[in-house]
């Protein structure tokens, strides 16, 4: 099946959609980091997180059990998404700025009015279709995690991360690095996970080993069938985000490089990475993935909040440093400027 865009796909809905499509609001934008850094109050870099508010530097257990409210529009999800926070890097004087976060447009389903945040996608095949008489989906367990991406990859990019320069409502296409010239739209990055289990482990040393991609090209499309190594077929989540890059643009001279840099700066794009904890409420994600023809509504077995009732779901910051404003370097590394 040839790679389809999530914006081709809803300008073209078709009758038969297969998963979840929703918003999370921003939570926290913290240098928390409890999957790759547990226990450390600072992590190594910022990141910008959603969904449930037993967020924090440990999490353990049953997450979506712990929770009291999520910023997510599926109320029964309390579990936690999230990825290295934006910077803008100011040609001239090295200064830093953090980039403000968008909702993902277009939103369906009466889900207007996220503040930030990002659209969290849970699919059983592809967009199109689902594969359930072929392989079932099996919901993640309580206590699961997982990464895709590393901040410390310099080259080689990898399948399902990607960027992409807005003008206006066009994405454009989907990149492997940051964009070459100002996005008038600002920049929108995707992070697709691996979908097939070992069917074991939770977790894995390297956050990423206990999963295996089938996926080898960008876009929503058809999952080969799980190896035998990793059996076991889970929901393939994706994240999208749009970086509001539009103030920044008359700061970036013509002709220059790209200014934008993750949390940790890095030489390039290509170390673009997310992070995700599982923590739905009892079997509501099983529900889901078990009907077919389900596609962002919830299939009416799992229930919803309104964004302005998500938007007031928060918690409290535990990291005290400055993370925005112009700053001399990034957090962890230098204060902000006078």
């Amino acid at each position: 099946m040839k790679s389809v865009s999530a914006a081709a796909a809803l300008a073209l809905i078709a009758p038969v959609q297969a998963g979840l499509r929703f918003p999370c609001s921003t939570l926290t934008i913290q240098r928390l980091d409890p999957v790759v850094q547990p226990g450390s109050m600072p992590a190594a870099h910022v990141h910008h997180i959603v969904g449930g508010n037993a967020f924090n530097a440990t999490m353990t257990g049953d997450i979506g059990e712990k929770g009291t409210c999520t910023t997510c529009q599926m109320s029964e999800d309390f579990s936690n998404y999230w990825t290295a926070h934006l910077y803008f890097k100011h040609p001239t004087n090295g200064s830093y700025h953090r980039v403000p976060v968008l909702p993902v447009q277009p939103l369906l389903g009466g889900s207007q009015g996220a503040s930030g945040g990002l659209t969290v996608y849970y699919t059983q095949f592809d967009l199109n279709k689902d594969n359930l008489k072929s392989q079932a989906i099996k919901a993640f367990q309580p206590g699961f995690r997982m990464t895709v991406g590393s901040p410390t990859r310099s080259s080689k990019p990898q399948t399902g991360l990607r960027y992409q320069c807005l003008q206006g409502q066009n994405r454009g296409a989907e990149m492997s690095d940051f964009p070459t010239k100002p996005c008038t739209g600002g920049i929108f990055t995707t992070h697709h996970f691996p979908a097939c289990w070992d069917g074991k482990n939770l977790d894995s040393p390297d956050h990423q080993s206990h999963m295996y991609n089938t996926i080898t090209s960008d876009g929503f499309v058809s999952a080969a069938k799980c190896p035998a190594s990793h059996p076991v077929r889970m929901p393939q989540v994706t994240y999208e985000t749009v970086w509001d890059t539009s103030k920044f643009n008359s700061l970036w001279p013509s002709g220059t490089p790209n200014p934008y840099v993750w949390s940790f700066e890095g030489t390039s794009g290509f170390g673009t990475h997310a992070d995700y904890m599982f923590g739905w409420k009892g079997d509501s994600l099983q529900r889901a993935m078990d009907k077919s023809e389900c596609f962002y509504d919830g299939c009416g077995s799992i229930k919803k909040q309104t964004m302005a009732v998500a938007n007031q779901c928060s918690i409290k910051e535990t990291v005290k440093e400055v993370t925005d404003g112009w700053l001399t370097e990034l957090p962890g590394m230098g204060k902000a400027m006078v």
